[in-house]
């Protein structure tokens, strides 16, 4: 069973909705998919409560409860994602960082946001597992509209961060209306949709290395 902690200090920077898109890519590979929802907006729940109609669907946890949601688990699951609480530090995170395999952390291309993960970070490389390197962090750049100064600024400034950036996703609206109806860019295939899927490659391949 391969666990994914998305997870920001940030609210707003899209970690609800890397999450449930994950969760869906996998669901869609044909592996049996819980999503714990740690956050108590619960908006990933509803997501998945709209999603539970489809051949698809991804099982709903909460995860509000520390380690309770452990005990929740189907011993069939094959794949994890959990959308950490807003605000989190790593320390909050304990109960999480403990199991998981990776880490993402999604990071909006303005000064604001990125002076903001710093701390959360910087708390994250504290913690016994990411100094070893037992666990992977990977940054996302989220929300990016390329052909602006400012994210191909943030774009740089994050490369050269002691983390990884592991996909670049393009800002569309698409992603608003997709997780509003329990769905994902994955569950579509025209052209317009491929071009942000192709966006997510170079995550993908990324947690499936071992």
């Amino acid at each position: 069973m391969r666990t994914v902690l998305v997870a920001s200090s940030k609210g707003g920077v899209g970690k609800t909705t890397i999450a449930t898109h994950l969760a869906a890519q996998a669901a869609i590979e044909g592996l049996r998919t819980a999503l714990v929802d740690a956050d108590p907006q619960r908006s990933s729940t509803r997501w998945a409560e709209k999603r539970a109609g489809l051949d698809t669907a991804v099982l709903p946890l909460d995860g509000t409860r520390r380690k309770a949601w452990r005990k929740q688990m189907p011993d069939d699951t094959q794949q994890v994602v959990v959308d950490a609480p807003a605000g989190a530090m790593a320390d909050d995170l304990e109960p999480f960082l403990e199991h998981v395999d990776a880490l993402i952390v999604p990071i909006q291309p303005s000064t604001l946001d990125i002076e903001a993960t710093v701390p959360f970070l910087d708390s994250l490389a504290q913690h016994p597992r990411v100094r070893k390197g037992s666990l992977r962090v990977g940054l996302v750049g989220n929300k990016l509209k390329p052909w602006t100064n400012a994210s191909q600024q943030a774009v740089e400034l994050l490369r050269a961060w002691p983390y990884p950036m592991v996909a670049q996703l393009r800002d569309s609206q698409a992603y608003v209306v997709m997780t509003g109806l329990g769905k994902s860019l994955f569950d579509y295939h025209s052209a317009q949709v491929r071009d942000h899927q192709s966006d997510w490659q170079p995550l993908l391949k990324w947690l499936r290395k071992p």
